[in-house]
């Protein structure tokens, strides 16, 4: 059976499950302006950053990109991650297990 949300209905900041299912997890993922999540890994991933509002800087190793709403990024959970809310911004996050990864 499909499992069906809506991003209203989501507690949790700056996470917040959006499925019950974690396979693969997603997230959304909401942040204030000038708020920063510190670097961190997801190893055992891909994942894919959709942007649904405001601006993010995103850190990934020693690299900065800069996304705006709408826009979607792809990386190796491997690289530290940085996201940097320049303004307020909300994202849905996946993160799908590489064959290897057991996340």
């Amino acid at each position: 059976m499909p499992e069906r949300t809506t991003l209203a209905d989501l507690n949790g900041r700056p996470h917040a499950e959006v499925f019950e299912t974690r396979r693969p997890r997603t997230v959304r993922l909401q942040l204030d302006a000038d708020e920063r999540v510190p670097r961190h890994t997801h190893e055992g991933t891909n994942v894919v950053l959709h942007l649904l509002a405001g601006r993010l800087e995103l850190t990934l190793d020693d690299e900065t990109h800069a996304l705006e709403a709408g826009e979607l990024i792809r990386f190796s959970g491997d690289r530290e991650v940085s996201p940097y809310a320049v303004e307020p911004s909300t994202a849905i996050v996946v993160f799908a297990p590489t064959e290897s990864g057991t996340p």
